[in-house]
């Protein structure tokens, strides 16, 4: 990781949106991105008492991603299309991997939703990883293929190797990584994970213009 550059870009940020997040000429998007209701949201739809209902399980896992701005709108629709054709066994099984991803066995439950998505050509980083997120939005991260590129390249993080399928191994080592990022930078500007890769995102835009 390039820590020059990473003070650099932090300077250059800084000096342009000088409160950082909270600056009122910074990107519009932020008037949208309400995450702590997103969090609220997913961590009443996804609390472990209504694992015994996969059901429940699954509708609170398409409306929480559904409710998020970050996700893209085509990817919401065919995912309501695959899950609309779950039978009872399809969600009981989906509703496995999503509790073991969130409260059991990590890696297994995120290849296991990685290949139940796949299925239906919807084992994609923003739909794997928007859950975890939703709901530790301090240390889970929200995976958007082209900005982990940017960081990629940027930062020269050799030792990443970014693929289109989501793979835990990539993202417990993208996880390592940003997280040595936060702790070098203002804790202003890393109040929530999807922010800070935001942050990381415009200031690369920044110092590359």
């Amino acid at each position: 990781m390039n820590l020059e550059k990473l003070k650099d870009l932090e300077s250059e940020f800084l000096e342009r949106y000088p409160k950082g997040f909270e600056d009122a000429h910074f990107f519009p998007t932020m008037k949208k991105f309400k995450p702590e209701k997103l969090e609220e949201f997913a961590k009443e739809a996804l609390k472990k008492e209504n694992f015994s209902n996969p059901h429940l399980v699954v509708d609170g896992f398409f409306k929480t991603i559904q409710k998020s701005v970050m996700v893209s709108l085509f990817d919401k629709l065919k995912l309501k299309d695959a899950i609309t054709s779950l039978n009872s066994y399809e969600k009981d099984m989906l509703s496995i991997e999503i509790y073991e991803l969130l409260y059991g066995d990590k890696k297994e439950g995120f290849e296991g939703l990685v290949e139940f998505l796949a299925q239906y050509n919807l084992a994609k980083w923003t739909l794997i990883s928007i859950i975890p997120y939703s709901i530790n939005r301090q240390t889970e991260y929200f995976i958007k293929p082209t900005t982990t590129k940017n960081i990629i390249k940027y930062f020269e993080l050799e030792s990443l190797i970014y693929k289109p399928k989501p793979s835990f191994e990539f993202y417990e080592n993208y996880t390592e990584i940003l997280n040595e990022m936060k702790s070098n930078i203002d804790d202003s500007l890393t109040f929530d994970n999807a922010a800070f890769t935001g942050f990381l995102k415009i200031g690369i835009e920044i110092c590359e213009d």
